[in-house]
């Protein structure tokens, strides 16, 4: 509208050399004024975007206002990784193979993708932050006291992963896990299921130190052995439900600090506990899609997300330059018989596992992604990725579970008397949940959700006067697993005899990236394998993820 004005003024100059100086001024005096009213009237009754600087409360009652709310709703800033783990911002990108796969494997095939922004483990858990969790259960529930036997034990990794049928290996057998010369190596012979109960150790041990650092929490709570021992020792939920249990060596006035109360009302320190998240978000295992996002760490080539363009890793993997020009940047099996190369001209110079910061990192800054030790993730697996189910945060695996309510204003626990227990494939029992723990039950369960089979109990072609309980308990026919108790006492798994058409069941696990055991063929972020979750192989290790507590927004400028 300006612009106008002022061309309409050097019109009329050129009309007439003879006009007024002042007359002049005064209709470009109008134009602006006339440009101005138009501006504040086109955007009238709106107001600039920009965020949530400051909120209030509808009710009108001040936050923590000792006559009445009692809820904080304080919002956290500056939300920092916890030790150990790397910020990957979410996006869209795609999932599965994009080149031309030599096997024709349909079990991969390219689907659009949004992952939301997450955490994840810089590396592998090492052996050495394997042996902090086995070292605090053997002090907290000693294997020689008769109820805490199993717990230990059955978190032990499986030992004799290394010794196969025709090759030995008794040094790793004997050493890798305890010698300090493999401390920083990814640990091994772990199952799925022993990897979720130490994503649940961690847990509790990051908020209780967290916790500590701000001290709210005792800091002789270790020195004090009553605190630490049995069904005593701290618990992340218990401490956020306000539990009697971990409430004695709880400083309140700390809490009243930490959430800006200025008041000694009770009911305001508990409402506070249960409604804030805790210190440190839960830790778990990636899902699939975070994992493998994470992984390719390409994000230039990501930018405009096409399904062309998108580089294999296979091609980032060797030196170019330099004395080490034509060596590998990872580990993973060269040939036929060629782990590591000739020696004296070794490609990788690692017979099996390595060091998990011996090689770079990707553009995320995240070590061992493509090879060393292929790794656990969270799904369910099934062999197609259903984008038209959902194709934001994809997860296969939605189970719903919540706390048992014990009828006296509190929740069912496990104790020394009721530990439960599953049954790994080496006859060891590992725990479902440490004595303290709140018992669960699950609510509903969408793991089957689409997944092909049309005797699933979630599938529109359930037969008819079947039960969904039925048609999951013979879902893809796999083989069923029994164990029986031999003469000494040992859980031995016994082989099902009955014809089975299919290794896939509500118990088998996803596994992603490639191993010192691998081809080059399974370096490929894309590829994905299975394996029953009570499993354990010399391959196969695990890192831990964590939510995103803050804004899901990109604090990036927008491409405008």
């Amino acid at each position: 509208m300006l612009l106008f004005a002022l061309n309409l003024i050097f019109e009329n100059q050129k009309y007439s050399m003879k006009m007024n100086k002042g007359r002049i001024f005064s209709l470009a005096l109008a134009a602006v004024t006339m440009s101005v009213f138009m501006g504040c009237a086109s955007s009238s009754g709106k107001k600039k975007g920009g965020g949530t600087k400051n909120f209030t409360s509808r009710t009108g009652w001040k936050p923590n206002d000792s006559k009445g709310w009692f809820f904080s709703g304080k919002k956290k800033e500056n939300i920092k990784a916890w030790p150990g783990m790397v910020f990957i911002e979410g996006g869209s990108f795609t999932m599965g193979i994009t080149k031309d796969d030599v096997l024709h494997d349909w079990n991969n095939s390219p689907v659009r993708m949004q992952v939301k922004s997450f955490f994840i483990g810089e590396t592998e858990v090492t052996n050495y932050e394997y042996k902090e969790y086995l070292t605090w259960l053997k002090v907290v529930f000693p294997p020689e006291d008769t109820q805490y036997k199993d717990i230990y034990n059955g978190a032990l990794p499986d030992e004799t992963v290394f010794n196969n049928q025709l090759s030995r290996d008794d040094f790793s057998t004997e050493n890798y896990l305890f010698s300090p010369e493999f401390s920083y190596y990814p640990v091994v012979g772990i199952s799925w299921l022993q990897a979720v109960n130490y994503c649940d150790w961690l847990t509790d041990r990051a908020n209780e130190k967290a916790l500590m650092n701000k001290g709210i929490l005792s800091k002789d709570y270790y020195a004090n052995e009553e605190y630490n021992y049995g069904n005593k020792t701290f618990n992340a939920e218990q401490y956020k439900l306000g539990d009697t249990n971990v409430n004695e060596a709880i400083d309140s006035t700390k809490i009243m600090k930490a959430n800006q109360i200025k008041t000694q009302n009770t009911r305001i320190l508990k409402a506070n506990r249960a409604t804030s998240s805790l210190e440190v978000q839960p830790f778990r295992l990636p899902t699939e899609a975070e994992w493998e996002y994470a992984a390719l760490a390409l994000p230039g080539n990501r930018e405009y997300n096409e399904y062309k363009g998108k580089d294999v890793a296979q091609n980032n993997l060797r030196v170019t330059k330099g004395a080490q020009r034509g060596q590998y940047l990872d580990n993973f099996k060269q040939g036929r018989g060629d782990y590591s190369g000739i020696g004296g001209f070794g490609n990788d110079g690692s017979a099996i596992t390595s060091d998990v910061r011996k090689y770079p990192s990707n553009d995320f800054g995240l070590y061992g992604m493509l090879g060393n030790v292929a790794e656990w993730v969270s799904d369910v697996y099934r062999p197609i990725i259903d984008e038209e189910a959902n194709d934001f945060n994809y997860y296969r695996g939605n189970i719903l579970k919540t706390k048992i309510d014990n009828g006296a204003g509190g929740f069912e626990k496990y104790d020394e008397t009721n530990v439960e227990y599953d049954t790994l494939d080496n006859g060891r029992l590992v725990y479902k949940g440490l004595p303290g723990a709140y018992k669960k039950q699950t609510e509903y369960d969408l793991t089957n959700y689409r997944d092909g089979d049309p005797n699933s109990s979630l599938s529109p072609r359930t037969e008819e006067g079947k039960s969904a309980d039925q048609a999951t308990e013979d879902m893809y026919n796999a083989p069923q697993r029994k164990f029986r108790v031999d003469e000494k006492g040992r859980v031995i798994l016994e082989k099902d005899s009955s014809k089975r058409t299919s290794d896939i069941s509500d118990e088998t696990r996803v596994v992603k990236g490639g191993s010192w055991k691998d081809p080059i063929y399974w370096i490929d972020p894309g590829q994905r394998r299975y394996l029953h979750q009570a499993s354990a192989t010399n391959w196969i290790g695990f890192r831990v993820a964590q939510e995103y507590s803050g804004s899901f927004e990109s604090k990036r400028k927008r491409r405008g």
